[in-house]
């Protein structure tokens, strides 16, 4: 395959304007999760309000990362495993307190599952708390408050000009030791030198050895620019700022429309062949299935023909030493289900309705049987697979009819 990364700022781009992710979205996501793409949630969130985004998208069982804090931070979602992170001086906390004073700004910072903040009133403190579902603790000395070290700070006004002029002015002060950029109107960002999510996007290429031109990446916001530029692929959503999409190499549909799912569907699904599967990631993750507690192994994958292997052992043999029938039917069940799965829409499920098997003969404990399906009937809601199992010398020992349902997730 092509692309091996997908990167996706969340807010704007993954969630809709209901701060929710859609049917359409979440189908498609899992579908290139299933081929063996890594998906990373790149956004200025905290990673503790990350956590149940990555969890509903199954990240932590397909080895995706959360890039949080506009880059402050790289998680690896299947080991809990901190890959980077980069921290604010803790001295410069006062400076920045005091500034924030002086303009009538509110501060705030995330640490754990708690934003500190000098004003527990803010309507966007408050917004920023929801949405990350995360406690309020509010301090009257801020920066005394803060013993530890913080990802990034945040001040907060509605005087858009007042932000403004504070960030040109930082822009030059604290040039080489704090970066500055308002995330929005009312949100000036201060972070880490060389923190953003470009840059920590490449830390986390160079950790899998990856390529630009196996990246794509969406966003919609102008701190995704960079990460976008990156990327092999840059597509902005449909609903993102016209910098941005003067910057990208496609614009998508709008969040609100599943711009997401879409710009997925059109540029990695549809060109996924059968070929691509990764069967050994696929092999990996089943360990601890049935499918691996029988010992099958995916062993080729193309348009019309899969195949697997299982032993025959204590684990798939009658009493008396020879493969048990059972067994067999759910080698071909499990050879039958990855074709119909591969071969499925985004938006659709596959459920086993019927298998039936003439067991012609048999193989002997210590043997390695081998499954090949083929596909005799492909409709809009069934597949029908033959499956025919041989030993390894070519001995037929079983011919089994596999009938699995199309449905449309719901």
């Amino acid at each position: 395959m092509k692309y091996k990364l997908l990167v996706l700022d969340v807010d704007g781009t993954l969630l809709n304007s209901k701060k929710e992710i859609t049917p359409a979205t979440l189908a498609a996501l899992l579908k290139v999760q299933q081929m063996g793409i890594q998906v990373v949630l790149a956004s200025g969130r905290s990673t503790y309000g990350l956590r149940p985004i990555a969890q509903f998208l199954e990240l932590d069982k397909y080895n995706g990362f959360i890039l949080s804090y506009n880059g402050g931070q790289i998680f690896k979602m299947s080991t809990n495993e901190l890959l980077f992170e980069r921290r604010i001086n803790p001295e410069l906390i006062a400076y920045l307190e005091r500034k924030a004073n002086k303009n009538n700004f509110t501060i705030f910072t995330y640490h754990q599952d708690v934003i500190v903040t000098n004003n527990a009133g803010d309507k966007h403190v408050r917004e920023e708390a929801a949405r990350n579902k995360m406690q309020i603790k509010e301090t009257r000395h801020f920066a005394d408050s803060i013993t530890f070290h913080p990802c990034k700070i945040m001040l907060v006004s509605d005087d858009e000009e007042a932000l403004v002029g504070l960030e040109n002015h930082w822009r030059k002060k604290l040039d080489g030791s704090l970066d500055v950029f308002r995330s929005e109107p009312y949100f000036l960002e201060v972070v880490p030198p060389s923190i953003n999510k470009a840059d920590t996007l490449g830390v986390l290429m160079e950790h899998l050895s990856i390529q630009p031109e196996q990246i794509m990446a969406i966003g919609d916001g102008v701190c995704d620019i960079t990460m976008i530029q990156t990327a092999g692929l840059g597509i902005a959503m449909g609903n993102a700022l016209e910098p941005v999409k003067r910057c990208t190499d496609y614009t998508t549909e709008t969040n609100d429309k599943d711009g997401v799912a879409k710009a997925v569907e059109e540029h990695i699904i549809a060109k996924i062949s059968p070929a691509d599967v990764p069967l050994n990631e696929l092999n990996a993750r089943a360990r601890h299935a049935l499918m691996g507690n029988l010992g099958i192994q995916y062993t080729y994958a193309s348009e019309d023909r899969i195949e697997a292997t299982m032993p025959v052992d204590v684990r798939t043999r009658q009493p008396f030493g020879i493969l048990h029938g059972g067994a067999t039917l759910a080698l071909a069940e499990t050879v039958a289900g990855l074709g119909s799965m591969v071969m499925c829409q985004p938006d659709e499920i596959v459920v086993g309705m019927q298998v039936s098997g003439n067991h012609l003969s048999s193989a002997k404990e210590g043997d390695t049987v081998r499954a090949v399906g083929t596909i005799i009937h492909k409709g809009r809601s069934s597949h029908v697979w033959n499956v025919d199992v041989f030993t390894s010398t070519d001995k037929l020992v079983s011919s089994i009819r596999v009938v699995n349902s199309v449905m449309k997730k719901r």
